[in-house]
């Protein structure tokens, strides 16, 4: 039985299309860059944003820096707030927190949004420990984040968790850290980028019964 459960955000307990997507939108068009389909920017949802607009738009590391200042312009005072918690989310934290398991947040986001979002959506108090990215980018990559969290919630065996995510880097962070992991299938990754999962979760009530 796990004992110590990690969840990623975005895609996984909040659905932040929207609001990704309209700070992405919002940050390219200081560039010049008009998007007409906000869903071909569903890939910036999990990866770090430098990561993003350097892969997915040629940006040097000068405009990664100037796009991500943009985006946040958008996301702290609007995006943050364009989304919306998965279906059955809420009784699944409920279900985890009342068995007296340990919930931890680890996602890629940086944490000052991550402890918001949390707050915004009641959903804080589930929470033992959040392990976010750092503003200036020293810490973003999903297994770093992993490590950091298993360091400061002092987790000895590994096999005691298992990460949770909609993302391959969720499952690689995952694998790389030697726990186990499940890839939710409601989120943005498709099953393709999941399919080294220890367990696969087509919605939020499926998880349960792999803890």
């Amino acid at each position: 039985m796990y004992q110590n459960i990690l969840f990623d955000l975005d895609g996984t307990v909040t659905d932040p299309g929207v609001g990704i997507t309209n700070s992405v939108m919002y940050a390219l068009e200081k560039f010049n860059i008009k998007v007409t389909d906000p869903a071909s920017l569903y890939k910036f949802i999990g990866p770090p944003l430098p990561e993003s607009f350097a892969s997915f738009y040629q940006f040097d590391p000068e405009q990664c820096e100037r796009a991500v200042t943009y985006y946040r312009e958008y996301y702290k005072e609007k995006g943050i707030y364009e989304n919306v918690v998965y279906p059955g989310m809420d009784a699944l934290l409920k279900e985890i927190k009342a068995s007296g398991r340990n919930i931890i947040l680890a996602t890629s986001k940086p944490e000052l949004f991550s402890v918001e979002i949390l707050k915004h959506f009641h959903l804080d108090s589930y929470f033992d420990f959040v392990a976010g990215a750092t503003m200036d980018g020293s810490r973003c990559r999903k297994e770093d984040i992993i490590k950091y969290a298993i360091d400061q919630c002092d987790i000895q065996d590994v096999t005691s968790a298992v990460m949770i995510g909609d993302r391959e880097y969720d499952i690689s962070g995952a694998k790389a850290t030697g726990m186990d992991s499940i890839g939710v299938l409601y989120g943005y990754g498709e099953a393709e980028e999941l399919a080294g999962a220890t367990y696969l979760a087509y919605k939020a009530e499926d998880i349960m019964g792999f803890l």
